[in-house]
């Protein structure tokens, strides 16, 4: 085995007197916090108010958990359905298993009603939580360290993560170091998270190009992260690439074809509220005297 590795953690939950604690969980949760935080400060500066990010949070979080879950028992659902599965373990998503991109549609779908009823510009507020979306997954990723998933191909680089020999898939029971994905992606999202944050503020970008750019950098990552994976997957290749490969690469078109349309049809940001909203508000005024 190679002298030089990242160690895995020695315990991914500890108890509080009964109630156990999670690593995963925590990872999740921070990057939540960390997400409303910087998606807050991002839509205030759009000219939005203080506080209706995490309004919105309140609704759109579930509904991403919900989604991301959905997502993985639905590409992974030999697990749980198949001869030697237990349907009931689909429930317990403290044991890990989450599909971004059901997280992703999921919360999508929450916060364009919320907004809708709110009287907001989803595009605006989609544009303003970009950015914050790639801080929470970069932060998040690390509850694969803890649970031990998710691990690339094995390594002899210095940086190569030492998995337990009872959380290695079969047929690499004699490896001992795998590329750390969850690492790989965590900086990638960072990155991206910098480098599209830095785009919206020097060309003013607006009408969901900057959420475009998030799903094309993302998609990109995902895409090369996924190829290095060794993890399982119960829906079969497809010219060589596994399912999520093929998402990614739909995705990322998606989101060119999107910023490219968008760039020469909206330049330029919109406000971040409909023009109905001061409506209803001066006739809400006008009804409460």
């Amino acid at each position: 085995m190679n002298p030089l590795f990242i160690p895995s953690p020695e315990h991914g939950v500890w108890y509080l007197g009964p109630i156990p604690i999670r690593a995963y969980a925590l990872c999740i949760i921070t990057g939540v916090f960390a997400a409303i935080w910087l998606a807050n400060r991002r839509w205030v500066a759009r000219g939005g108010t203080s506080g209706e990010v995490a309004d919105m949070a309140i609704w759109a979080v579930p509904a991403g958990l919900i989604g991301s879950r959905i997502y993985h028992v639905a590409t992974d659902h030999q697990l749980y359905f198949g001869p030697n599965g237990h349907p009931i373990n689909a429930l317990k998503i403290w044991e890990g298993g989450l599909g971004i991109w059901g997280a992703i549609l999921g919360g999508a779908l929450a916060a364009v009603f919320w907004c809708r009823h709110k009287k907001i510009n989803k595009r605006a507020m989609a544009d303003a939580v970009a950015p914050a979306l790639l801080l929470a997954q970069a932060i998040g990723r690390w509850g694969n360290y803890f649970n031990q998933e998710l691990f690339g191909k094995p390594t002899t680089l210095p940086w190569g993560l030492k998995i337990d020999q009872a959380h290695r898939p079969p047929g690499f029971e004699e490896y001992a170091t795998f590329h750390p994905t969850f690492l790989y992606e965590s900086i990638w999202n960072l990155s991206v998270m910098g480098i599209i944050i830095w785009l919206d503020q020097r060309f003013k970008m607006g009408f969901g190009r900057v959420f475009a750019l998030y799903v094309m950098g993302y998609s990109l990552g995902r895409g090369w992260v996924e190829s290095l994976r060794i993890d399982p997957v119960e829906l079969q290749d497809v010219g060589g690439l596994r399912f999520n490969e093929w998402v990614s690469i739909v995705l990322f078109i998606v989101g060119l074809v999107y910023f490219v349309w968008a760039s020469r049809t909206h330049p330029g940001r919109q406000p971040a509220y409909r023009d109905d909203r001061e409506e209803s508000q001066l006739s809400e005024s006008v009804e409460d005297s």
